[in-house]
């Protein structure tokens, strides 16, 4: 991979942050209202009173003054404080992160070893199972992560009893034990999509002349699947990976609020309901930087993995 490829994705992983970051925290000023209005409620306050708020929440400052003190303390941990708890922001935040990420990887493990298992099967297995696959494909990318919660939760959580219908338990196991059924109902579309990507780009390897003559030669069949077949069918697997793997974070809004897991998806829920806007502000800031570096990562995989984009990345 060449310096120039990297340093490309680098800096355009930094302008797209800044010009989210940008659009985040304008998004406080372009709701209606005033943010001080949120503290004193139904409340009619003094003038006296409503601008020592003000003062606080630094509001008399120039816009330009205000976002450089956010975007500085964000990149030092700091958020501000919370509206309605008056609790630093990143203590709330921190609190449901470490939840949130357990479920994004389970969640991402979930596709990645099914898609590529079923997308395989169905490549390798013409007929009855190439079929059953594309009946899976078919269903699964159809269906909401909010249906496919609850129909998880009712057949595994409430008919057969074995995952909790809501909320996680102390300990590693336990923790664990709460996030299958969320992480599998955020699984279940892109676990379709990969494995329907996984078949077509395999089916399409296998029908290239060198495997053919491969197989001819009376080479291992499981040594030109994977030495030929599989790496060529890369690329646009490692791209769907990434894609869905970045979107996972925003499927975490439905999921964690469908199964009541305390993470910060369902705190983004509560905090927009409760116009609590610096974390609101905060769990986007997260959400976005997230899905823009999965999505860098996936394009630094994909140059290792195609040689044309590293050539490509250098001529340029």
């Amino acid at each position: 991979m060449t310096a120039r490829f990297l340093v490309r994705r680098l800096g355009g992983l930094a302008v797209t942050l800044l010009l989210a970051s940008m659009l985040i925290f304008s998004s406080l000023y372009l709701a209606p209202g005033s943010p001080e209005n949120i503290v004193f409620g139904n409340r009619t306050p003094s003038p006296a009173a409503r601008a020592a708020v003000r003062h606080q929440l630094h509001l008399d400052d120039p816009l330009p003054v205000r976002y450089w003190d956010w975007l500085t303390g964000a990149l030092h941990g700091d958020f501000g404080r919370s509206m309605v708890t008056n609790q630093q922001v990143s203590d709330r935040v921190g609190a449901g992160l470490a939840t949130t990420v357990t479920l994004v990887v389970l969640a991402a493990l979930m596709i990645a070893l099914l898609g590529l298992a079923l997308g395989t099967a169905a490549a390798l297995k013409p007929g009855i199972v190439d079929s059953a696959v594309n009946v899976y494909t078919s269903v699964s990318v159809t269906v909401p992560p909010f249906v496919a919660s609850a129909v998880l939760i009712s057949t595994f959580a409430v008919k057969l009893g074995w995952f909790p219908a809501s909320g996680i338990e102390d300990g590693f196991w336990g923790r664990i034990d709460g996030l299958i059924l969320p992480a599998a109902a955020m699984a279940l579309i892109s676990c379709g999509f990969l494995a329907r990507v996984t078949r077509n780009a395999m089916r399409e390897q296998l029908a290239k002349d060198h495997v053919q003559t491969a197989m001819v030669r009376g080479l291992p069949r499981r040594h030109v699947i994977r030495r030929h077949v599989l790496r060529n069918a890369l690329p646009p697997i490692v791209t769907v990976i990434g894609l869905q793997v970045a979107g996972l974070f925003a499927s975490t809004l439905v999921v964690e609020s469908a199964f009541g897991v305390p993470g910060i998806g369902r705190l983004t829920i509560q905090s927009v309901a409760q116009k609590d806007f610096p974390v609101v502000q905060a769990v986007a800031l997260l959400l976005v930087t997230a899905f823009v570096v999965a999505n860098a990562v996936t394009d630094l995989v994909q140059g290792l993995v195609d040689p044309r984009l590293k050539t490509a990345g250098g001529a340029v």
